[in-house]
């Protein structure tokens, strides 16, 4: 598994950008996949998105700090995906860390892996530019 972290500062209080942290609007902030439904679970939420006929269950858990979610089963793009979101206060705002490890678990790990780290990455920035964005 491949690890990578992206950091953000938005200019809007802790709490705000809390609220704009849901499990939908990171799948859509994210922007590789649309939601197509929302299931609350006993711990969380489990968000069901798809793109170009590939259907990936995301389950999501809230922390004190943020969210934390990862790939359910094998029915993503990836082998594994888990990602923690947190977020800090500082300054007139907040910083916002995407944190995230991947793995395709296809032959050769040490390429498949990194691609699957770097695809990640554009998707954490996209996602907190979007959430910047947002509030």
């Amino acid at each position: 598994m491949r690890e990578v972290e992206v950091t953000r500062f938005v200019s809007a209080p802790p709490a705000v950008v809390e609220r704009a942290l849901t499990p939908a609007s990171v799948v859509e902030y994210e922007g590789s996949f649309e939601v197509r439904d929302v299931e609350e679970t006993e711990v969380g939420h489990t968000v069901t998105a798809g793109a170009r006929g590939l259907t990936i269950r995301l389950d999501f858990e809230e922390r004190e700090d943020g969210l934390f979610y990862r790939q359910r089963g094998e029915s993503g793009p990836f082998d594994a995906m888990e990602t923690e979101i947190t977020v800090a206060p500082r300054d007139e705002g907040c910083r916002v860390t995407g944190r995230s490890s991947v793995s395709l678990g296809l032959p050769i790990s040490g390429l498949t892996d990194r691609v699957a780290a770097w695809k990640r990455r554009g998707e954490l920035r996209r996602a907190l530019d979007a959430l910047a964005e947002d509030v």
